[in-house]
């Protein structure tokens, strides 16, 4: 596969003109239960926290979480961008993330999902960090989230579906740079799972 080198970066605080995007937006089909997948309580906090605790220990200047089909309870420095089309797809919140980001002078942005409790501080520090046009946080050699996407690449995004940037990343290989990360990008989609990690004391 054609793709820059995977490296490793130290843990620097990112670039004051990054922005770090949180999408959070989705119905979370698959999750059957009382409430929304986002609002359900992993380890006794709300799984959406999880990933707003670990961005704000990784330092960004400026963080936007996309929200749609729930209101999420946000902390002051957090930046609200209310998707109305989060119905549509994945493509439509992330281009409202991005359009949040570049109204925030942003020339790239480090874009995560809600339903990923356990990215750490440290993988959104170090994707922030990296040089390639798209960089993909890796976790043992799986691809996984978060993603950065430089400026030069917003117009390439698709504007609609359910797949962010992943039909820009296989399409354009020659963009795309690799970034060893700790922690795990594992999502929550079932209640079975959410009951799953309830159960452990341990991360992955």
């Amino acid at each position: 596969m054609n793709t820059l080198p995977a490296q490793r970066l130290d843990d620097h605080a990112p670039p004051s003109e990054t922005c770090a995007v949180l999408l959070a937006a989705g119905r979370g089909s698959r999750f059957i239960g009382s409430s929304h997948k986002l609002m359900t309580h992993l380890h006794g906090r709300a799984l959406y926290t999880w990933a707003l605790d670990s961005i704000e220990a990784s330092g960004f200047a400026h963080v936007v979480v996309v929200t749609g089909c729930v209101e999420l309870g946000l902390p002051q420095w957090v930046v609200r961008a209310h998707n109305p089309h989060w119905d549509e797809g994945q493509a439509s919140s992330l281009q409202c993330g991005i359009a949040a980001a570049d109204s925030l002078g942003a020339t790239a942005v480090v874009v995560g999902l809600a339903d990923q409790p356990f990215v750490t501080a440290q993988a959104w520090r170090a994707v922030a960090m990296a040089a390639a046009p798209i960089a993909v946080a890796t976790y043992g050699g799986a691809r996984g989230n978060p993603v950065r996407l430089e400026r030069s690449i917003w117009s390439l995004l698709a504007t609609e579906g359910d797949h962010g940037a992943r039909s820009l990343i296989n399409q354009r290989p020659d963009l795309v740079g690799e970034v060893a990360c700790t922690g795990s990008s594992v999502d929550i989609d079932t209640m079975e799972e959410l009951q799953q990690w309830n159960s452990s004391m341990n991360s992955p």
